[in-house]
């Protein structure tokens, strides 16, 4: 991508910037709606979708060459929208499948799992790509793209990733018909080894939570 793409005051909608800045704004404004809990039927198969195409856009800044901002120190972007009432709102929503287990690195061996929330998950992403937001809002379309890209890497591609595969092993249990284990009780201040994991772990029907998360149950 040349710099005339990235600067270019009247943007081609295939011009890459333009579409990795669609992709992450219909993210944002989606999950925002689904966290008003409207329609909590959809919830978690529409959060699927989000994240999944996220990850496509992510792939797309992973994949892309460097991207060197203009200036050496990055121009601040304004105060930070405060999360904790969407960050409350999708607990809330997400509650009977809101903690899962996820391992940070796969490439660190002996890792142990760790409790996560998928609730903390999208806010942690919507607080990186809304930073990136206001750069590209402001018209600072180099700064937005490099923080984007360098935000993927160090904090929200892995966080969004592994959110994705919580999202996907729910609608997977749902539609085989299989258990779902909760992590009841575990919250993620602790650090449980696979031990405390299985001791901790209680088993919900795939018939209990499949009616308030709107995924269809197989007979």
């Amino acid at each position: 991508m040349s710099d005339a793409t990235l600067h270019a005051t009247h943007q081609n909608p295939d011009d890459f910037a333009v579409q990795i800045a669609d992709q992450i704004e219909s993210f944002l404004v989606a999950v925002t709606e689904v966290a008003k809990g409207d329609e909590p039927d959809s919830a978690v198969p529409f959060l699927l979708l989000e994240v999944s195409q996220l990850m496509l856009a992510g792939g797309r800044l992973g994949a892309h060459e460097d991207i060197v901002p203009d200036e050496r120190y990055e121009p601040d972007p304004g105060p930070e929208l405060d999360v904790d009432e969407l960050r409350e709102n999708l607990a809330r929503l997400l509650e009977p499948i809101d903690v899962y287990s996820e391992v940070f690195d796969p490439y660190e061996p002996r890792k142990a799992p760790v409790p996560a929330r998928i609730s903390d998950d999208l806010t942690d992403v919507i607080t990186d790509l809304r930073h990136g937001m206001a750069h590209y809002k402001a018209g600072r379309t180099t700064e937005a793209l490099w923080w984007w890209q360098f935000s993927y890497f160090s904090n929200w591609g892995s966080t969004a990733s592994a959110t994705l595969r919580a999202l996907q092993s729910v609608v997977a249990h749902v539609r085989l018909n299989q258990p779902l284990e909760e992590l009841d009780g575990l919250d993620t201040d602790q650090d449980p080894g696979d031990d405390a994991l299985e001791r901790e772990a209680g088993r919900v029907m795939v018939r209990e939570i499949a009616g308030p998360l709107g995924l269809r149950q197989v007979k």
